[in-house]
């Protein structure tokens, strides 16, 4: 125990490496849980207006389900979130080749990705701080990583995550946590109301990759300035499977800029994001199907949860005219997020 930091035991891996869970706890009986398994946020709990305590994340009670092929529950996606058309990528003159594991396209870091380790952890005062050295040559990527990632609960509610990487060579780094929130507890997003401060998102052809253009949101589904029911809108957005998951070109990016909110009126809850990022991807868990079994036994159906997941935008790697990804030796990745919880 570390002031209001409690670790245990989470379980252990096939390999034999235990996992740590830690729960942070403020003043206004707000709680964070972490555990060391792809330093994934396990649970945030979050009193509605009546004081009536849920959790307002999707994932697993036990590590058995983390271990298990899930859809990135709450885990930090890495060494580069989102996707990379073809697996390949040039930089400084040599191609790289990674793993396609979506389709024609790169998801996530790989196969394994920073999301399937045990990352190495401490408490820090009243943070948790998470640590994975990636090897040169890990899923193809040039350059050894040490990705750090450090969480705190504070008294305002707010969920901070600050994330830092150095690297040995040139390489894109776009870290991210891959939450799936649902104001409500266990339930659809559709009485969510979605608001996006952004003025422009980057279209995506039918493998959900960008297409290179960056095109303004005015006149179309994906305006979602004024704040949206997603109810009133979800189901209308084409895909393989109706819903969001586009990437949005935050309309004045900043060191610590309001870029998302999100409100359920019935519980009174209201999320708002905040960070340095240019760009967040909105997803409302549109290929969600029932299968997948979450806490409490819980069958997480389509639309059971959104994710905002700040970010370079995707495979700014081969779209030189993007926000730039790469890192190079001498210099420290900094991404800082932010989900504040408003009560009442």
């Amino acid at each position: 125990m570390s002031g209001k930091i409690s670790v245990e035991d989470f379980g252990t891996t096939p390999e034999g490496q235990a996992v740590q869970r830690f729960v942070l706890r403020n003043n206004s009986n707000v709680c964070l849980k972490l555990i060391s398994y792809g330093a994934t946020i396990q649970a945030i709990e979050v009193p509605d207006k009546d004081g009536k305590v849920a959790d307002v994340t999707l994932g697993f009670d036990t590590l058995d389900g983390y271990l298990g092929k899930h859809p990135y529950m709450g885990v930090v996606a890495g060494r580069v979130a989102n996707r990379i058309a073809k697996g390949t990528f040039s930089l400084d003159g040599q191609e790289y080749k990674l793993a396609c594991n979506n389709g024609p396209n790169h998801l996530h870091g790989g196969l394994k990705g920073f999301s399937h380790y045990v990352w190495d952890s401490s408490v820090e005062g009243d943070s948790v701080k998470f640590t994975y050295v990636s090897a040169d040559g890990e899923e193809g990527y040039p350059g050894e990583v040490t990705a750090q990632v450090t969480y705190k609960l504070t008294n305002d509610n707010e969920v901070d995550i600050q994330y830092q990487a150095t690297t040995t060579k040139a390489t894109p780094i776009n870290l991210t946590n891959h939450a799936y929130f649902n104001l409500a507890g266990h339930a659809t997003i559709y009485d969510h109301i979605i608001t996006i401060m952004a003025d422009k998102y980057t279209p995506t052809d039918d493998d959900a990759l960008t297409t290179g253009e960056i095109s303004p949101v005015e006149g179309t589904l994906w305006d979602l300035r004024e704040g949206v029911r997603m109810g009133d809108r979800v189901n209308s957005v084409p895909g393989k499977a109706p819903g969001y998951d586009q990437n949005f070109c935050i309309t004045q990016p900043g060191d610590n800029q309001l870029c998302a909110r999100a409100q359920h009126p019935a519980s009174g809850r209201t999320m708002e994001v905040r960070t340095n990022q240019p760009g967040v991807q909105f997803y409302t868990a549109s290929y969600l199907d029932g299968t997948l079994a979450g806490k409490g036994g819980a069958k997480y159906n389509k639309h059971a949860g959104f994710c905002l997941e700040t970010q370079v935008y995707p495979d700014a790697i081969n779209k030189p005219h993007f926000p730039s990804s790469v890192l190079r030796p001498g210099e420290t990745y900094h991404h800082h997020t932010s989900y504040k919880f408003v009560l009442g």
